[in-house]
């Protein structure tokens, strides 16, 4: 099979999209996989680093003002898609996937003027810009959201197939995972807390806030946070500033390599709310609090973190609640954990709601309709 992938700009119309190739490659090793981006997105370094060939057509993002910007984005939209049908006539796909991004436009409606099987994947609870404009002209609109489908003009096309997952989060064993890291030996509950994989600022102030107000003072409590590459040094030093570096069961690392250990062992997760993220939080059944990311496309990830948090399979914290150290009164995270880790059931009913959002198959899902989509079209 030949498989056109597309969609970019950022990891999380990325990775899936490479998340989908390493399906298609798994079950047909034979098939030949390529990408569609842009010059500038992070396409760039994570497509050649899967090991997959990579072209380019020039399209850019439309802003919500008329800008001379978006006088040229409007142009490359329309001319993008002449751009795209050279470049798929010219690799002859059986089957085009985008997974979003203003790329995944010019590529998918293209094949799908050329009669070629065309199918999106949509890893928010609330579609992108892109799916709802293309999600007429496509085959299939693959979601990892039941809540997706309510949002969509053509639900008829929509099919929920969730995300696929790396395999070490599929087959859970939390107190493996908890003697492996040494915890079961030293600590009654473990705290596993990030801001994403470059790091968050506001989520570091916030973290070491609830390091001084409260796992500072539970010694039975472990609690590692990983600040991201670029907030590394800063939140190090004011770490060490405020006398958290003797307290053993504090750790404050740049980056977790380990996730799904680390995951599978916590008791409480402490996350931004990337799609990815919250399948990897449904499949180990976590309790979780969310923080979204503020600075996303179309506010995603607070949509994404809200059918959680009103289904009761999170807590959610928005960045505005964020009100400062202040010896007068605890944080709103300092409140949210100690609800979590002091009430067990309360914890217990959290992780049993959001395993209920976890699609476990969804790599075999996914697969099993891409083939039948391909298969149906050309009979």
């Amino acid at each position: 099979m030949r498989v056109m992938m597309t969609g970019g700009g950022t990891g999380g119309h990325v990775n899936p999209a490479i998340a989908i190739a390493n399906i298609i490659k798994q079950n047909e090793p034979d098939s030949v996989v390529a990408f569609v981006g842009t010059s500038r997105g992070i396409e760039n370094k994570l497509v050649p680093k899967a090991g997959y060939e990579l072209f380019h057509v020039e399209v850019q993002g439309i802003k919500r003002r008329l800008t001379p910007a978006n006088i040229k984005a409007l142009w490359l939209a329309f001319t993008s898609v002449g751009h795209a049908k050279k470049l798929v006539k010219s690799f002859k796909p059986d089957l085009v996937v985008g997974t979003g991004g203003y790329v995944s436009w010019p590529v998918c409606r293209a094949a799908a003027s050329l009669g070629i099987p065309t199918a999106l994947h949509e890893s928010n609870a609330i579609p992108g810009f892109a799916v709802r404009m293309l999600e007429k002209y496509v085959d299939r609109v693959y979601v990892n959201f039941e809540a997706t489908r309510e949002r969509l003009a053509f639900p008829d096309k929509c099919v929920r197939v969730g995300n696929p997952l790396k395999p070490e989060f599929l087959s859970p064993d939390r107190e493996a995972a908890r003697r492996e890291l040494g915890i079961a030996e030293k600590y009654d509950k473990f705290i596993l807390s990030c801001g994403g994989s470059m790091g968050a600022e506001n989520v570091n102030i916030e973290v070491l806030r609830l390091m001084r107000e409260y796992t500072s003072k539970h010694p039975e409590v472990l609690h590692v946070h990983a600040t991201g590459a670029i907030e590394y040094e800063e939140a190090t030093r004011q770490f060490r500033a405020a006398g958290l570096e003797q307290y053993p069961n504090l750790q404050m690392l740049e980056y977790i390599y380990d996730m799904p250990q680390r995951m599978m062992a916590a008791d409480v997760v402490i996350n931004r709310a990337g799609a990815m993220t919250l399948s990897e939080i449904a499949a180990l059944g976590r309790a979780s609090i969310l923080i979204p990311s503020p600075n996303v496309t179309d506010n995603h990830q607070y949509k994404n973190a809200r059918v959680l948090a009103d289904a009761g399979a999170a807590v959610l914290i928005e960045e505005k609640e964020f009100t400062g150290y202040s010896e007068a009164s605890e944080s709103r995270l300092t409140e949210a954990v100690k609800g979590l880790l002091e009430d067990d059931s309360k914890r217990e009913a959290i992780s049993s709601a959001v395993s209920k959002f976890a699609v476990l198959d969804a790599a075999d899902v996914l697969y099993r309709e891409l083939r039948a989509l391909v298969d149906s079209k050309s009979v």
